[in-house]
């Protein structure tokens, strides 16, 4: 019997593996489609800027919190089922947040947004690790292309409708995921029966690896930093919300060229723990910078775009070093690193606002500073595992019986793909 080779282009996929990254891609709008609408809901909702930050820490923290029963959800229900629940709540709840009245309460329909986007999240990316072509490399970079186009073209579509309305934004994410509904429904075939029920303690169990728990720590520090910038910094340009979307579109743009072509190619010349080093210490320059200068539009800014190119080789090289060495199964890795990580970025933009309250504007940025030196110095205590995952070693032992599970599961899944070709 004959054999295809098989494809090794991350963008050469079945059809239903493009139905669900077109999925991720609007899911990832949704985490900076507010920036460019948060001084006008400031201003027309006659909110504080803490509590227009609570949309972020709302979504974030539901989200982190929903990622310790994703796994158990989907180990009953199967992963189609998952991803389609996900996105109806997500549908639903996008569009109640457009049509409420007040900030209360689109910081509670952006809660029950969390929660779908946690189902889909998590279970997505295990998809996708599973179906996608290219190997588990591969998978990375297109589950990271989705997350990058979904960055830099949320803000620019919440900047355009956002100039209309600032209700647009809400209504347009909740069309566009009843679109990725419809083509998740039609184009996924039924994912295989899952192998066994993961319980609801294992992502906080699997904590105690240490592994996991230091490069899960990294990531909450690494998006303290980044949130803060992400959440705060639009109130220190004094633009339009069309003028805002376009700035982080083209902070968008540098993420997603960094995430998809920078990080492999700064990992092949400097290795995983060498690079994150160096952008950690870069993108903590950047912090600084606007902590400095605050009261510059221009230098805010500049600083935010330039930070693109940092945050899109973080994103793919901290997913990628998290899986590599975390010694549990991929699903429950993705659910604890999720939820240790999105902590961070809830709580950021919401303590950066309080602290502007009682102190200044200096301060949230300079401790965003100091959190992203502590992520450098904190991923150091793993760097000789993440050496031995870049020499393609496996340092756990118990993951060489996952790996086999996870191959089996993955020709189940190419088959199904296959016949719907």
């Amino acid at each position: 019997m004959s054999h295809v080779a098989p494809v090794e282009s991350p963008f050469r996929q079945p059809k239903a593996v493009w139905a669900v990254a077109f999925a991720c891609v609007i899911s990832f709008m949704g985490i900076g489609l507010v920036d460019p609408i948060l001084p006008a809901l400031a201003g027309q909702l006659k909110a504080t800027p803490s509590q227009v930050e609570l949309l972020f820490t709302s979504y974030l923290v539901v989200t982190a919190v929903m990622m310790l029963v994703t796994g158990w959800v989907s180990s009953r229900i199967g992963a189609k089922r998952t991803l389609i629940a996900g996105l109806v709540i997500i549908v639903v709840f996008a569009g109640l947040a457009g049509a409420t009245d007040s900030i209360g309460g689109i910081i509670g329909f952006r809660a029950g947004w969390g929660l779908g986007n946690a189902l889909f999240i998590a279970t997505s990316l295990s998809v996708i690790v599973a179906s996608a072509s290219g190997g588990f490399a591969g998978a990375i970079v297109l589950y990271e292309t989705a997350l990058g186009l979904g960055i830099a073209t949320g803000p620019l579509l919440g900047g355009v409708l956002g100039n209309i309305s600032w209700r647009g934004p809400f209504f347009g994410v909740s069309a566009l995921m009843a679109i990725s509904l419809v083509a998740t429904m039609v184009l996924l075939p039924p994912t295989p029966a899952p192998t066994r029920r993961e319980s609801i303690t294992e992502p906080i169990k699997a904590l105690r690896h240490r592994s996991l728990a230091t490069t899960s720590v990294v990531g909450l520090l690494y998006n303290w930093g980044f949130f803060t910038l992400l959440g705060y910094s639009p109130f220190l340009m004094h633009l339009s919300a069309i003028r805002l979307g376009l700035v982080f579109f083209g902070w968008g743009v540098l993420v997603a060229i960094f995430a998809v072509w920078g990080a492999p190619a700064l990992k092949a010349s400097f290795g995983t723990p060498r690079t994150l080093y160096g952008n950690f210490i870069l993108l903590a320059v950047v912090l600084a910078v606007i902590g400095i200068w605050p009261d510059k539009p221009t230098v805010v800014i500049v600083a935010v775009i330039v930070a693109g190119a940092f945050v899109g080789v973080n994103n793919t090289l901290v997913t990628t070093a998290v899986m590599s060495i975390a010694p549990v199964e991929r699903p429950v890795a993705s659910a604890t690193y999720g939820f240790v990580r999105f902590i961070g970025g809830g709580l950021a933009p919401f303590v950066a606002a309080k602290l502007v309250e009682h102190f200044n504007v200096h301060v949230p940025f300079l401790i965003g500073t100091a959190t992203l030196l502590a992520a450098a110095v904190t991923l150091s205590t793993v760097h000789s595992a993440l050496e031995a995952a870049d020499r393609g070693e496996v340092s756990q032992p118990e993951l060489d019986d996952l790996d086999r599970i996870e191959r089996e599961h993955q020709d189940q899944v190419a088959v199904g793909l296959g016949n719907q070709d």
